[in-house]
């Protein structure tokens, strides 16, 4: 590619004949019978950011684009196309995809790229802006048609790497890189939505369950253990009477207790 790339640009900048060269003669003629006059319209400037691909008679004048600066032109027979290289930005509009699993979602991104060869991008494409902004929407079609939902949501750093790859060697021919591409968002029906909520409010729900019904469990075991040391130690039961009577007295309510000798109620018990 890169030897076909200067090849064309080798013929672009050749000879242009015996009438070419009549007609720069006559254009240094004019030149310089008009002169100073003449070089209002034959010294261009372009700014830092820019570049001038520079025809002569129809022929990509060798030696590249020129710029930042000043730069001649021979009046009559040269023209010139500025191009920006600073980095430009698309919105691709929302794409209606449907995925590897037959769900239809609205999927948008945004695209970053520049110009990397001024000559390239304008004898190679007619607009290398539009065709880079429809050629990427078709990409995004194209690369999320291939995967779940589920990958959609879940894994968009890897799919906007995987359509810069694309992008970039597509828009290579074209003097373009692009730089980035981001998933801005991805829009699904509201039947799928609700249903995506539904399933997520019954896993929280399940799993809600299953954690209560673990607590249970362990209180449970706990109060076993309890109650088999206290049964052990009947001191410990009146420690643990006491302990409850603190424990209601400093809440300073109206609720009267009458302390009954854990005595009294053993022998009972033991009747």
């Amino acid at each position: 590619m890169e030897v076909a790339g200067n090849t064309d640009k080798a013929e672009a900048g050749g000879d242009n004949g015996c009438c070419g060269c009549i007609m720069l003669f006559l254009s240094i003629c004019i030149l310089v019978l008009f002169f100073p006059f003449s070089l209002i319209c034959s010294i261009k400037i372009v700014q830092e950011y820019e570049r001038a691909v520079i025809f002569r008679l129809g022929r990509v004048v060798s030696g590249g684009a020129k710029g930042p600066g000043l730069f001649f032109l021979f009046p009559c027979v040269d023209t010139f196309k500025s191009v920006d290289l600073r980095t430009f930005s698309y919105d691709i509009p929302p794409q209606e995809i449907l995925t590897k699993d037959s769900v239809t979602v609205a999927v948008d991104a945004v695209i970053y790229a520049r110009i990397f060869d001024a000559t390239t991008s304008i004898i190679n494409v007619e607009n290398a802006h539009e065709s880079t902004k429809l050629l990427a929407a078709t990409t995004l079609r194209n690369i999320l048609g291939t995967k779940n939902l589920n990958e959609l949501l879940t894994d968009r750093e890897s799919i906007s790497h995987s359509m810069q790859g694309t992008l970039d060697d597509a828009t290579d021919p074209w003097g373009i890189k692009v730089e980035r591409v981001e998933m801005k968002d991805v829009r699904l029906p509201v039947q799928m939505q609700r249903a995506m909520a539904a399933e997520a409010e019954s896993s929280r729900e399940a799993k809600a369950k299953v954690i209560a019904a673990e607590g249970e469990m362990k209180a449970s075991r706990a109060l076993k253990e309890a109650a088999d040391i206290l049964s052990d130690s009947p001191s410990a039961l009146q420690l643990r009477y006491l302990q409850t009577l603190n424990s209601i007295a400093a809440e300073k309510n109206s609720t009267i207790i009458f302390p009954i000798p854990i005595d009294f109620i053993s022998s009972f018990s033991r009747k």
